[in-house]
């Protein structure tokens, strides 16, 4: 991706932008360019908010219609796979694969880029997901209010790990697809100013269940970040840089990592 255009991406640009390129909901790339990219991956976080309001919103419903925690759980790990075509847990998949061969990294990158999924793929997906629901069902017995939060937190801390994934000295790890297109897109500063305001945003929904509701939201959005820098950094020293593969995993990472600071009590 080059700078093709000289004209400086509007809001609705990078709205699009961060929707078409990690929803799957009807939003039409009206731009494909440097620009567009570094503005759409530092609203990757308002996808998120919509992301997990659907899955709040679906398991709440679910527990609200009498079918118990654990399947209102089930319903909000469901969403994000719908709503992402599976893609984030594909890539989990993916990268746990090349990263459990154990081989040097273009042999790992040709693994992550087959069809298929190996044994560290599955048993990564299985535990993951088993994670994500058993979290989500420890908040849903709370309620439908904190199992929405708890799903809302997440969808954040995900897309917030993307955005800082996309800064500046962050290569890409191969020169085609959608990782080489918005790697080292976004400034360190601005990738900074959006975990910043990610934050306290998190913060503010869990004040709706007190103030120990605020400082879980925060912390569920920090361990999330944390856990999938850490995965970054394996990545680069082990593939040499993100691919879209790796940013679906760095996504499921702080997910689930952020699902499990509400397991806490």
């Amino acid at each position: 991706m080059t700078d093709t255009t000289s004209a400086r991406p509007t809001a609705g640009d990078a709205l699009r932008f961060a929707f078409g390129t990690l929803t799957v909901l009807p939003v039409p790339l009206t731009r494909w360019d440097r620009p567009t990219a570094r503005a759409g991956m530092a609203a990757a976080p308002l996808a998120g908010l919509a992301v997990g309001g659907c899955a709040g919103a679906a398991g709440a419903a679910a527990l609200l219609l009498g079918t118990g925690p654990l399947l209102a759980a089930v319903a909000a790990v469901a969403v994000p796979a719908v709503l992402t075509r599976a893609l984030h847990l594909d890539g989990l998949a993916d990268v746990a694969d090349g990263l459990g061969s154990g081989k040097p990294a273009g042999d790992a990158l040709r693994i992550m880029k087959q069809s298929d999924i190996g044994p560290f793929g599955v048993v990564t997906l299985l535990l993951v997901l088993l994670a994500q629901t058993a979290a989500l069902a420890r908040a849903f017995a709370h309620g439908p209010g904190t199992g929405a939060l708890a799903a809302l937190t997440a969808a954040l801390a995900a897309r917030c790990a993307l955005t800082l994934a996309c800064r500046a000295g962050v290569p890409a790890a191969r020169p085609d697809g959608l990782g080489a297109a918005v790697a080292g897109a976004l400034p360190v500063p601005a990738a900074l100013a959006v975990a910043a305001l990610t934050v306290p945003a998190a913060a503010g929904a869990g004040a709706a269940l007190g103030p120990g509701g605020a400082l879980r939201g925060a912390a569920a959005v920090l361990l999330g970040l944390a856990a999938a820098e850490l995965l970054l950094r394996r990545c680069r020293r082990r593939l040499g840089g993100v691919t879209g593969d790796v940013f679906g995993a760095l996504a499921e990472t702080a997910a689930t990592c952020a699902l499990l600071a509400w397991t806490v009590s």
